[in-house]
This record gives C-alpha cells, structure tokens and sequence, in this order.
C-alpha cells in the first residue's frame, strides 16, 4: 500500500521507512530540509518535501499522492533532553499545528487510516501499570503537564473520526542508535559529566522501547484493529534500578544522590515529580494484536 510517513528522517523513522519497504509498502517521506530529503532517498523512500506548518503545501501533497496511510511522526525535539523546556513551544506548535494540517488533509481526501505518534509515559496509572485505559497526566508540574496536555489533545483529535481508521501508538521512551538514551546519546553525555542525580528514592517506573521494535509494531499497525496502542518494552522498572545500571553499563560513575527538598530549590518541583511520580505501561495489548516482541534492556541483561 501506498504510506507517507511525516517526520520520517528522524530516530523512529529511519527505521520505520526500511521496515516499510522491506514489507512491500511504497513510501513517501515528509520533510521540509533537504539534508533530511536526501536521508529519506537513501532510505528507499521516496521524498516529498513540504511544510507542516504551510496548510496548502500539506493539502496540494495529500491530494497529490493520495496515500492510503498517514504516518505523522512529526517532532520538533533538542538533540538534547536538558533543552526540552526551550523546545517545547516549537514541538507543540508542529505536532498540534503541523500535524492537524496533515490530519485535515487526511480527511478531506479520504485517507484510509491515520497512525499518530502518542506518549506511554506521562500516563498515570494508579498504584500500578497504565493500560490504554488510563488517562495522561494533565495536572504535572512544569513541561511534563505541558507534554501531557499536548498529548491529550492528540488523543482526543484521532478520536471519533470515521469513517477514518485512527490508530494512536502511545510509544515508551525510545533508546537505540539516534536516540538520547544510548551510548554517545545525550543523555549518556550528561551521565558521564556528572550532571544527572539520582533524587529521593527514585520511585518513578519507565518504560522504554528500542527505535527498532517501536518501527516494526508500527508496520503492524497498518493492519492492526483501530484503536490505541501501549507499545513498551517488557520491562518496566524504577529508576533507582535501571540508572546505576545504564552507568555501569556505558562505564561510568554512578550517578550522585540529591534528596527531594534541596531538588525542588535547584531544579524544581517537576525534577522531583519526573524521578518519584511517573509510572510504566502495560504492553499486553499491543503484545497480543501487533505482535510486538521487544528486546530485553542492554543495561539491565542478565
């Protein structure tokens, strides 16, 4: 079928477009830079340049190509996670502004189904595990209540469209080449500086997911029952686990220890929600219909 993936040269699209290909699909690849045009040829895809932001340019290439599937992957995110609160206004006003162009252009010429990008871990799930019942985390502090409320707003956009097929894919934290969280990554960059800390007891339980599996359940989604997706790795687990083993597993000193009170002074309430307050999500559903099979953390094997 005939797939145009927005946002496709970044760490999830790069090897979402190989899958894409490697299953028969013809893809097209969304991008406004030419850099990014040129990485999406190199691909396999075909590149389609346009702006998100620029409604008629989205709507002359939907009318254009006529693709039986939309992929928006659209982000606008720092090559570092210390520069999120300085980026959050753009990445809002792309995947809410950029993103409605492409979700309007969808409609009006009769796309077949509509995959969204979403968030698996601002989601709050109780005492336990979040399923694709639970509900984001609105009322956080700082940029994470800002994240959730934009992700909401996703959520509740691919909602009820029909006869649009909607699917909302609510992806782990990606760790993998390309990504923050591996070694090189930024946020292996900031660990081996010493600029991570390790505050209060480190309650908070994340789930992750590889670039590689979140691309392949993605594929499936193609095909997959409407509906929203938990796509996480099986390996839910609290920060004060999974941190001292990422360090000793990209060698390098563990990560110093900062209690609650003097956090909040220095970075703020929401340093010390993110680190005791988040909670991991339940993958059973998109274990059971998309078939998703994630690998086991390199940091914590064994």
């Amino acid at each position: 079928m005939k797939v145009l993936v927005a946002g496709a040269s970044g760490a999830l699209g790069r090897p979402l477009i190989t899958r894409l290909r490697a299953a028969g699909h013809e893809v097209w690849g969304l991008a406004h830079r030419s850099g990014s045009l040129e990485v999406i040829e190199r691909l396999g895809a075909y590149p389609a340049q346009g702006n998100a932001l620029d409604q008629s340019s989205i709507f002359e290439l939907v009318e254009r190509l006529r693709p039986e599937v939309v992929i928006d992957q659209l982000t606008a995110l720092p090559p570092s996670p210390a520069d999120l609160p300085d980026y959050l206004p753009a990445d809002r006003r792309l995947r809410l502004e950029g993103g409605g162009h492409l979700f309007e252009a969808a409609m009006k010429f009769q796309v077949r189904r509509y995959i969204q990008q979403l968030s698996g871990f601002y989601l709050d799930g109780g005492t336990g595990l979040a399923t694709e019942a639970a509900p984001l985390r609105v009322n956080a502090p700082g940029t994470i209540g800002e994240s959730a409320r934009m992700y909401a707003q996703l959520e509740a956009r691919i909602s009820g469209v029909a006869p649009m097929e909607t699917v909302g894919l609510r992806y782990g934290f990606f760790y993998g080449p390309g990504t923050w969280y591996w070694p090189g990554g930024a946020f292996s960059s900031h660990l081996v500086a010493g600029e991570i800390a390790l505050i209060g007891a480190g309650d908070s339980t994340f789930s992750f997911i590889h670039v590689d599996d979140a691309a392949q359940a993605t594929v499936e989604a193609l095909t997959a029952p409407a509906g929203l997706y938990n796509v996480v790795d099986s390996q839910p687990a609290r920060l004060a686990e999974w941190l001292p083993a990422y360090a000793d597993w990209i060698g390098c000193s563990l990560p110093l220890g900062l209690d609650e009170k003097k956090a909040c002074s220095l970075m703020g309430m929401e340093s010390v929600y993110y680190q005791n307050s988040l909670t991991g999500a339940d993958n059973r559903k998109a274990r059971e219909i998309l078939g998703l099979d994630p690998r086991q953390l390199p940091w914590l094997k064994g």
